[in-house]
């Protein structure tokens, strides 16, 4: 998929997939996880989130993230390329809405730490909306994002923890028991370009 708003792998990106035999595997998973649209499915999931980390970028390119969090419906997803979250009262610092300012740039990441583990990620630009029409979608809200997405794709979930029971990953290195294999990598449409290891 051709993004705008960035290419999806830059150099640096490229010369590691190419140091780890993964350039197929990384246009395998463009092609066929990367989208402009947020299905109905993904939808629902993101309006039942209760929390995601929101990476923003600053006029002199240095990176920042926070977490935002609140009630599930926090995230409301207006239309397919479209959602909006609100900014509540904070410590007075502004970073993420200050950046936003500054170079509109953001990425999101959502994440279900329990049994049923998951990661999606979001790109696109972001403004800051200060009036009442959008300020009264939201209790609390003290300011609104919006979120002009550019692209979304989920992330392999298996080292994610499940929070609620205390559960390391099976996948983390380093335990008892060698990690299994993930399942995703015995699918016919990777088999023919996983890294030769």
């Amino acid at each position: 998929m051709t993004e705008s708003g960035g290419q999806l792998y830059g150099s640096g990106a490229r010369a590691l997939q190419d140091h780890f035999d993964a350039r197929r595997l990384a246009d395998r998973l463009n092609e066929v996880t990367v989208s402009a649209a947020i299905d109905d499915r993904t939808a629902t999931y993101l309006e039942r989130a209760t929390y995601f980390f929101l990476a923003t970028v600053d006029g002199d390119g240095f990176p920042d993230v926070s977490y935002k969090g609140g009630r599930p419906g926090f995230v409301k997803v207006l239309d397919d390329r479209t959602l909006r979250f609100p900014s509540y009262d904070g410590n007075g610092m502004y970073r993420s809405l200050g950046n936003i300012q500054e170079t509109s740039n953001v990425a999101l990441l959502f994440i279900r730490q329990n049994e049923k583990a998951n990661r999606i990620r979001i790109h696109g630009t972001a403004a800051i909306l200060l009036n009442e029409a959008a300020l009264s979608d939201f209790e609390g809200a003290e300011a609104v994002v919006e979120v002009k997405l550019t692209r979304i794709f989920p992330n392999c979930p298996r080292y994610v923890h499940d929070l609620e029971s205390g559960t390391i990953s099976e996948f983390a290195p380093g335990g008892s028991v060698s990690p299994p294999e993930p399942e995703w990598k015995q699918w016919e449409i990777f088999a023919d370009v996983l890294p030769e290891r």
